[in-house]
């Protein structure tokens, strides 16, 4: 069972309560613009901002007749203004309003979203810094390779989560736009002044040309943005859970006093936040996908955008927020187990140096072909009949005919991958 979401500031934004407000403060400022540019009079826009306001059950309650959300809620409205109420909404059609009000969510979302990954990326940063210089096994194809640290591992997150970031401003610059251009966009009964100080008085750019709808490709690669976030949690998390394995154990997710890890298994201890997040990543990816199927919609406008968008986007903005303030939790309490990095990496024996003695040979002369194939029949038979790959080497003829064994000594040193780990961690900023 999920825990139940206890993040009050995202399930404000897509709560009723806000989307009318947003609804309500678009009708009024519309008003005083209009009041400002002398459309309508000065007095009826303050009696408007002073008078105007709604009852979500009133709302529900004509809306039971309308079925119109739209017209539910302006009557609403209006039930709490004079002879003014005739100047709300003049001129605009719902969707200026609605689409208008979704960009403020949505920006107002996304904008949490990046704070929540700044503090993600920093704690990246501190984990990385801390384990800069520990060693551990590279991995490819889920095989040995060669010898890394985790730091650098973690260094690679902080670089992934650092373009993150950068994707979700562009994202919310994207959508911080706003309509109000009228029922198929031609403007025919409100002027486009009108729309342009509105936009600016509610800190969004008007769009340069809508139809009765801002074009949903601004939603789509904001939702896109979305998944893509999501998707680099999951590979984080899911090397979480693969390291956590219990052949692997390099790493932990932290258990809990009290904490249970399987209700059969007392002895279980398993990467439930990391499963949780890789779980929920594919509803993001899935909720992407229903916003391209969003674009293609008949002439002007239909509705089928609208049903689905009710669902992902709050839903999406509301989970990737969750996913990342967790994921920054398991990254803050991570227990690395440093020992069993190190036995890790030499259950292969010391296969992990053999490009470097290959390497070391044709430094030598040899062809690399040669090299090559000498290196690889002593590696198959180190792995073969587990016997260490370094005691091999010395035992070959054809290998000490090039190297002595003093050489070959400084070959198998672990420091050789830490030469550069400075230069790597200077060029992302992690170090001065």
């Amino acid at each position: 069972m999920i825990e139940r979401y206890t993040l009050p500031e995202m399930a404000r934004i897509w709560s009723e309560e806000n989307v009318f407000q947003k609804w309500l403060e678009i009708e009024i400022v519309t008003a005083e613009v209009m009041a400002d540019l002398g459309q309508i009079p000065k007095e009826a826009a303050k009696k408007i901002r002073a008078n105007a306001k709604f009852s979500i059950e009133r709302i529900h309650e004509i809306e039971k007749r309308t079925r119109h959300d739209m017209l539910a809620f302006l009557e609403a409205v209006n039930e709490n203004l004079g002879d003014e109420s005739k100047y709300l909404h003049m001129g605009l059609t719902s969707s200026d309003v609605k689409d208008t009000a979704t960009s403020l969510l949505l920006k107002e979302a996304g904008e949490q979203i990046i704070e929540e990954l700044k503090q993600l990326r920093d704690a990246i940063a501190e984990k990385a810094l801390e384990h800069k210089d520990t060693l551990m096994v590279g991995r490819t194809h889920g095989v040995h390779g060669e010898p890394i640290t985790f730091g650098l591992k973690l260094a690679v997150w902080f670089e992934e989560i650092k373009r993150q970031i950068k994707r979700m401003e562009d994202a919310v610059a994207e959508i911080a736009v706003g309509q109000l251009s009228g029922a198929v966009g031609t403007y025919a009964n409100i002027d486009p002044k009108v729309e342009e100080m509105v936009c600016e008085r509610l800190d969004l750019k008007p769009a340069p040309i809508s139809t009765q709808i801002i074009q949903r490709d601004r939603h789509a690669f904001f939702l896109s943005v979305l998944a893509n976030i999501a998707s680099s949690l999951d590979k984080f998390a899911t090397e979480i859970r693969n390291l956590q394995r219990t052949d692997l154990l390099e790493v932990e997710e932290a258990f809990k006093k009290g904490q249970k890890g399987s209700s059969a298994m007392p002895h279980k201890k398993n990467p439930i936040v990391s499963e949780r997040i890789s779980g929920l990543s594919r509803v993001v990816r899935a909720n992407a996908m229903v916003g391209f199927e969003n674009m293609p919609l008949w002439h002007e406008r239909d509705l089928t955008h609208s049903s689905a968008e009710r669902v992902i986007l709050p839903d999406s903005t509301i989970l990737v927020h969750y996913m990342v303030k967790k994921f920054t939790a398991v990254i803050k309490e991570l227990k690395v187990n440093k020992d069993r990095m190190l036995e890790n990496l030499g259950r292969t024996l010391g296969l992990v140096f053999s490009q470097k003695v290959m390497l070391a040979l044709v430094e030598k002369g040899l062809l690399r072909e040669e090299a090559y194939s000498y290196v690889q029949s002593n590696a198959l038979k180190a792995w073969e009949e587990r016997v260490e790959f370094k005691q091999l080497l010395l035992e070959d003829e054809r290998v000490m005919n090039y190297l002595t064994p003093e050489e070959l000594d400084e070959i198998f040193k672990y420091e050789d991958y830490l030469v550069h780990v400075d230069t790597i961690f200077r060029r992302l900023g992690l170090l001065s």
